[in-house]
């Protein structure tokens, strides 16, 4: 039993790290922080902010398109917060260190467009 009880405490605390995390990263992005907690709709809120079209969307629900795209999208999200693909490999690999490190470090967020953030494919 106590087992349980320390694994759904470990359990909520990471869950709830992991929330704020995300809430900041979008507050960061100029996106309501509100929509980062909302299933499906959060990764619509994130296109917006990584510079990609809403069709995308679609593609989440295609098997083997949808890891693609999943981790093209965590690449292009560094990309906007200034990091590099070795940034990427950390988010992907340990999300619980990373995304709180890019949600409330110096990371600035770049938008669309501008030179620093790259072009449409994410290329600087």
């Amino acid at each position: 039993m106590a087992f349980i009880f320390s694994f759904f405490l470990i359990s909520s605390i990471i869950w709830l790290i992991m929330v704020i995390a995300h809430w900041k990263l979008f507050t960061k992005a100029g996106q309501p922080g509100w929509a980062s907690i909302i299933p499906i709709f959060n990764f619509y809120i994130l296109l917006k902010i990584i510079g990609k079209p809403s069709w995308w969307l679609i593609l989440l629900f295609i098997p083997v398109a949808n890891v693609i795209i999943a981790i093209w999208s965590t690449n292009l999200l560094a990309k906007r917060f200034g990091k590099d693909e070795l940034y990427t490999f950390g988010l992907l690999l340990f999300p619980y260190i990373f995304y709180p490190i890019l949600a409330f470090g110096s990371a600035k967020y770049m938008p669309f467009g501008s030179n620093q953030a790259g072009d449409y494919f994410g290329n600087k």
